[in-house]
């Protein structure tokens, strides 16, 4: 779109870029640059229109936009050229993703190159290595509270060996993410270090305060992200001798972004990363970016102006690497990252599905599909070119993220079934076979959340305990059925590593003084390699779970109807202890697979015929996808054996 004003900025821009910026392989920047400029501007005029230094600042952005497009590789700007092209390339069904820890996982980022035939033995093609960056060793937040975003943690390698990951990742059609922790900064970084000495210019970075008057005022408004071991939001900096903004811990200093200068600086990480080779780059924390008097800091229209802005940037330089906004908030604001108000994803193009995340949980609770149906029924539309990122287990709690009328609509009470949900996860309730962990607990509100490994929650640690085998298989069939979900719902499936093989509880981190207070830790145990060598030895668990996941993966491939393009259609059941969907091949909308999960521990039916009729299942039997038979319907009726579930086509 020409307009005027925006245009002449532009020109003045380009006229004072350094020379050599104008040269022949630049041709592609200045299109991209043209084609994006406008709503750059714009964008950028929302958030700082009204600064004397504007247009100083706007040409600060554009030259760091230029700068960072030299840097980039002859091999990335081929990506970034094919990507465009093919740009729904991410939608595909053939994405399978594994996140992990790089030190747990393996020894450090030269070892884990090598670890790469074990993902790529099970399918897995997209690789997250969780947070790797410089961080003070006793308090890091598990990687979050980022002292350099330029250094690798020398626990690690160095930013050489990111480089040489990435490369070995697409010799194998793999995929890297990587974190970058937009929302705040370790105390320990060099901005809070000058903040620190007196500093106006890195004191303008964070939310700094030399009384409590507008802390005070803050806080009257904003929850508490970690009451326990973090309460309130703001933290008194002695040496500084102000009150600092400290949402997560207090050594995480909540950045700025009413200062077009922290956003430009957030930018540049954003590109240095994207340079090493990252495909894709996961923005932490990012509903909390804009704060406001009298709001809850969280999810504010200013936070999707500025994922906006840092998309469009991302489109002028690397246009081939794509954002995940973690933003685990309510249902109705989750899908906004993707870009509110827009056909084609804006801000993010993929974003994690906590919510079906949560409902999951809830079925292995409760043994049926009631808030699982409707939680599903009332999921937010994604927008076309954006997809959710399934996942059934990841580093962190597990918060019940479900909407409370939802809860009311299955027939529950909201406050009493969350206590019951919590109650039976962390082993309390009567018959539990749950080996979970609170997390997060707020006695103030009662609010509560929990963690554990997978495995340890569906009831596999109790049953080994007990060698009851019934309950073993129970746990096995759990782990499978809920991974057959996340495989088939539509979206990137996200596998948490050690699930594969039914890794449990690792209780150590309790001598840590620097982890003995965060449950978390509980599942992010070393990797076992002992214990993944059993996935050879027939019979056992190591070699049913992860035989069976392979299994998955590799059927999930080959179903084109498995694709996220909006070809997902819930189906109403007579039966809530079941799930029933229907993917469709947009191409041939003959090719359909129905997907049926049973989450009851009794075998359930499934009436075909009273199924919506686009299922056009109308045979005495349909095929079983995955077991590669034909199952016979008694009277176009389905039956369902105990926690198992069914892909079938005609």
């Amino acid at each position: 779109m020409y307009e005027q004003a925006s245009h002449a900025l532009l020109n003045d821009i380009l006229t004072k870029l350094k020379p050599g910026i104008g040269n022949a392989h630049m041709r592609h920047f200045y299109t991209r640059l043209g084609a994006n400029f406008y709503a750059i501007h714009s964008l950028f005029d929302l958030l700082y229109g009204e600064r004397d230094d504007f247009k100083d600042q706007m040409y600060r952005l554009v030259e760091t936009l230029a700068m960072r497009y030299m840097e980039r590789s002859p091999r990335l700007r081929d990506s970034d050229m094919a990507r465009e092209k093919n740009y729904n390339w991410f939608l595909s069904q053939k994405w399978v993703g594994m996140a992990l820890y790089c030190d747990r996982f393996a020894t450090d980022l030269k070892d884990l190159r090598t670890k790469l035939p074990y993902l790529q033995d099970l399918g897995v093609n997209l690789l997250h290595v969780m947070p790797i960056l410089d961080c003070p060793p006793d308090a890091s937040d598990g990687g979050y509270a980022v002292s350099d975003y330029r250094k690798v943690d020398p626990r690690f390698g160095t930013v050489d060996d990111v480089e040489a990951l990435a490369n070995t990742l697409s010799q194998r059609d793999m995929l890297l993410v990587l974190d970058v922790v937009v929302n705040h900064t370790s105390d320990h970084h060099d901005w809070a270090q000058r903040a620190r000495q007196g500093d106006k210019k890195y004191q303008d970075y964070y939310y700094l305060f030399d009384d409590r008057t507008l802390p005070d005022a803050y806080e009257q408004g904003m929850p508490e992200v970690f009451p326990l071991q973090a309460p309130g939001n703001f933290t008194w900096d002695a040496a500084m001798g102000k009150w600092v903004m400290t949402v997560f811990n207090n050594y995480q200093w909540d950045l700025n972004y009413r200062n077009p200068e922290v956003l430009i600086e957030m930018m540049d990480v954003i590109l240095f990363w994207a340079n090493k080779g990252v495909d894709i780059l996961r923005l932490d924390a990012v509903a909390f970016l804009w704060k406001k008097i009298g709001s809850s800091c969280q999810n504010e229209r200013e936070a999707h102006l500025l994922l906006q802005l840092m998309k469009d940037c991302c489109q002028v330089t690397a246009p081939g690497v794509l954002f995940i906004a973690e933003a685990i908030v309510a249902p109705s604001e989750v899908s906004k990252y993707f870009g509110e108000d827009a056909i084609n994803a804006k801000e993010c193009e993929i974003a994690y599905n906590a919510t079906f995340m949560a409902l999951l949980w809830d079925a292995v609770a409760t043994k049926n599909a009631r808030l699982l149906n409707q939680g599903v029924k009332n999921l937010p539309v994604k927008l076309e070119r954006a997809t959710w990122l399934n996942y059934v287990r990841c580093h962190d709690d597990i918060g019940l993220g479900f909407d409370d009328h939802d809860v009311s609509l299955a027939g529950y009470d909201p406050p009493k079934h969350r206590h019951f949900l919590i109650e039976y996860f962390t082993g309390r309730f009567a018959d539990s076979p749950a080996r979970g962990l609170l997390f997060g607990q707020n006695l103030k509100t009662g609010d509560a959340r929990f963690t554990g490994s997978l495995a340890s929650l569906v009831g596999l640690e109790s049953a080994l305990e007990s060698q009851d085998e019934h309950a073993i298989e129970a746990a096995v069939k759990t782990i499978v059925l809920l991974h057959s979900l996340i495989l088939s719902f539509g979206g990137i499936p996200l596998i948490y590593y050690g699930d594969a093989l039914g890794t449990l509880n690792d209780m150590a981190y309790m001598a840590d003084p620097f982890k003995a207070n965060d449950t978390r830790w509980a599942h992010r145990s070393h990797f076992d390699w002992g214990k993944a060598e059993k996935r050879h030895q027939s019979g056992t668990i190591e070699h049913k779970l992860f035989g069976a996941l392979k299994k998955l993966i590799t059927l999930r491939k080959e179903l084109v109807a498995f694709a996220d393009v909006g070809n997902r259609q819930l189906l109403p059941v007579n039966n809530l202890n079941l799930l029933a969907f229907l993917r469709t091949d947009a191409k041939n909308s003959h090719n359909k697979v129905l997907v049926v999960a049973n989450f009851n521990t009794e075998p359930q039916s499934l009436d075909m015929a009273a199924l919506s009729s686009s299922v056009l299942f109308q045979r005495d039997s349909v095929k079983d996808l995955v077991a590669g038979n034909r199952l016979t319907l008694d009277n176009q009726t389905l039956t369902v054996p105990p926690l198992s579930f069914y892909w079938l086509s005609e």
